[in-house]
């Protein structure tokens, strides 16, 4: 799961760079496992975030139902106020709220904007990591919800 390609059954589709950035969220469907993975660029805005679940819904392979792992650790800049991070996470998730969905981390900046996009869009199913690895565990555990099994490698929740 931690490869960043295409392979069958999954789409993978790129915002074009703006200028000097990089590209602001590459991300693959994959229906066989029901996910979405997506990995944002060095600098996201309000108007980013909002082209990434149009992209989402345009993606023939895309259900709601979906889990996601969101990769932040690239951004470094997050163009985002308090207010527009509020209206994004009511109005253009793409997801259900039973969705699961993790956000994966760097540093404490990634970790304070995930963690406002958990408050924000009042989610239960909702965890955030350090690692890709930590995220795809949790992902395809059968209860997310759950602590891990006896014996599984634990992983570390951010609050």
């Amino acid at each position: 799961m931690a490869q960043n390609r295409a392979s069958p059954g999954t789409e993978l589709l790129s915002r074009p760079n703006q200028g000097n950035r990089s590209e602001v969220a590459r991300f693959t469907v994959d229906s066989a496992l029901q996910l979405v993975t997506a990995r944002f660029g060095k600098t996201v805005s309000a108007g980013d975030i909002e082209r990434y679940p149009a992209q989402l819904r345009e993606s023939r392979s895309f259900r709601p139902g979906f889990s996601e792992i969101a990769d932040l650790r690239d951004v470094e800049k997050l163009a985002l106020k308090a207010e527009a991070l509020i209206r994004l996470a009511d109005k253009v998730g793409p997801f259900s709220f039973e969705s699961e969905r993790a956000f994966v981390v760097g540093n404490s900046v990634q970790s304070h904007a995930a963690r406002m996009h958990k408050f924000c869009a009042h989610r239960e199913v909702f965890e955030i990591f350090h690692s890709l690895e930590e995220a795809e565990q949790w992902i395809s555990s059968p209860d997310p919800a759950a602590p891990p099994k006896l014996g599984a490698k634990p992983f570390r929740r951010l609050r």
